[in-house]
C-alpha cells in the first residue's frame, strides 16, 4: 500500500494541495480529457449524478455543463472549502463529506456516478467500486479516473510507493470483483511523455 493509501495521510496532504491543485491538475489531466470522459457517460439534464472525490470541483464544473444539479463527495475539508468558493454552498452542487468506501446514500440513488483522481488514495478500491455499483441504478454508468500504470521500471517503483497505479489488467479484476459485468477502459494523456490516465465506463448490472 502506497504512502497516500491512507485516509489520514491524504486529507493532511490535500490541505496543503488544495491551495495549488487548480494550477498543479491541468498538467495531468485538462479540460479536453475532462471533457471526453464526460461524453462516455451520455448524460440527460435531470440525471442525478454523484462526483466522488470531487476536489475542488474541476470536474463538477465540467459535469454542469450536462445536468441541472450535481451532489458532490470528498473526505477533504479543505478541498471542499475551495469547491465552495467556486460554486457557493446553496447552487447547484450539492456537498456531502464522506468516505468513498462508505457512500452515504441509499441503494439505486444515482443515474450515474463518477470519480476521477480519487481512485489511487482508496485503501480497499474494490470495496469502493462496490458502493458505486450499489448506489448507481440498474443500467447506471459508474465512470472511474485513475492514474494507469508507467512502463518505466524506476517509476513503477515511485509510483508503487506513493499510491495505487493499475493497469487494464488490474482494471479488470477490480471491477469484476465489485460485480461489473460491462465496462471498457480508455487511456487518456494530457500530452505525449505525461503522465496517462486510465478511464474506465461500466454499466451497473440489471
Amino acid at each position: 500500500m502506497g504512502v497516500l493509501e491512507n485516509k489520514a495521510r491524504a486529507r493532511t496532504f490535500y490541505k496543503y494541495l488544495s491551495k495549488v491543485y487548480d494550477e498543479i491538475n491541468p498538467l495531468v489531466w485538462n479540460e479536453e480529457m475532462r471533457d471526453e470522459a464526460i461524453e462516455l457517460l451520455d448524460l440527460d439534464a435531470d440525471d442525478r449524478v454523484l462526483d466522488v472525490g470531487c476536489g475542488t470541483g474541476f470536474a463538477t464544473e465540467g459535469l454542469l455543463e450536462h445536468v441541472d444539479t450535481i451532489y458532490g463527495l470528498d473526505q477533504s475539508p479543505h478541498q471542499l472549502s475551495r469547491a465552495f468558493e467556486k460554486f457557493g454552498k446553496l447552487g447547484r452542487v450539492r456537498y456531502h463529506m464522506g468516505d468513498a468506501e462508505r457512500l452515504p446514500f441509499k441503494d439505486d440513488s444515482f443515474d450515474a456516478v463518477w470519480s476521477s483522481g480519487s481512485i489511487e488514495y482508496w485503501p480497499n478500491p474494490v470495496d469502493a467500486l462496490e458502493e458505486a455499483r450499489r448506489i448507481t441504478k440498474p443500467g447506471g454508468k459508474v465512470l472511474i479516473v485513475g492514474p494507469d500504470y508507467p512502463n518505466s521500471s524506476i517509476f513503477q517503483k515511485v509510483a508503487d510507493a506513493i499510491m495505487l497505479f493499475y493497469d487494464e489488467e488490474e482494471a479488470d479484476r477490480m471491477f469484476r470483483e465489485a460485480g461489473f459485468e460491462e465496462f471498457e477502459h480508455h487511456i487518456q494523456q494530457s500530452m505525449p511523455g505525461s503522465p496517462r490516465a486510465i478511464t474506465t465506463i461500466a454499466e451497473v448490472p440489471e
